[in-house]
């Protein structure tokens, strides 16, 4: 069974999450600790549970999502992994930094590791999590769901009654749509979706009361 902690971190209230299960193995996604406790407290979750972090696992390149990923690097040797399409996106984190918060980020960007694409699967414990291309907040936007489990990772794509902004550079509506419509909406009912803001939500619950998923 997987355990799923989540961290509200940085001042856009991103979620990051610590994804392990009866391994002591376990993922780290979206990694936006910034604040010394918030990566604080990360590090001793992690460390304190005696969990072995084996994947730094990014949805998309924006920088609230990202701002953490050198702690975990210099703590735990993982450098991130994401989208072909969202490189440039992390490469330029300063700049995004600068643009949307007036901060100079000062520290050091790790290198980025495997790129990940459409039906890729992450391996850690006794999970997998596969690979969901779901473009449209960002050109390499991708969701990681894990079938066995029936969650899934969504990042800036989906909210609980809302949806990630398409008017940033690199968004498109078109995409958002698809992405939405014709693969997040055909994943089963159940599914509880951990999005990148906000509280948890499932498909059944979105397909039936956010307008953005319909048709």
């Amino acid at each position: 069974m997987l355990n799923i902690q989540r961290f509200v971190c940085n001042p856009y209230q991103e979620n990051t999450y610590v994804v392990s299960d009866e391994t002591g193995q376990c993922v780290i996604i979206d990694c936006g600790a910034y604040f010394d406790d918030e990566r604080m407290s990360l590090v001793e979750y992690i460390t304190g549970n005696s969990l072995t972090p084996v994947h730094l696992l990014c949805t998309h390149g924006h920088f609230d999502h990202c701002m953490g990923i050198d702690v975990v690097y210099e703590t735990f040797g993982l450098e991130p992994e994401l989208s072909k399409k969202d490189e440039m996106l992390v490469t330029h984190m300063k700049d995004q930094a600068m643009l949307f918060l007036g901060i100079e980020y000062e520290r050091e960007i790790p290198p980025i590791g495997r790129f990940l694409a459409k039906g890729d699967v992450v391996e850690f414990g006794n999970h997998r999590l596969s690979v969901i291309e779901t473009p449209g907040h960002t050109p390499g936007g991708i969701s990681f769901y894990c079938e066995e489990e029936k969650v899934v990772f969504t990042g800036d794509t989906l909210f609980q009654m809302s949806i990630g902004r398409t008017d940033f550079e690199g968004g498109n509506d078109h995409d958002m749509h698809h992405s939405l419509v014709e693969v997040l909406a055909k994943l089963p009912a159940e599914t509880v979706v951990w999005s990148g803001h906000g509280p948890k939500t499932t498909i059944g619950t979105e397909v039936m009361t956010n307008p953005y998923m319909r048709y």
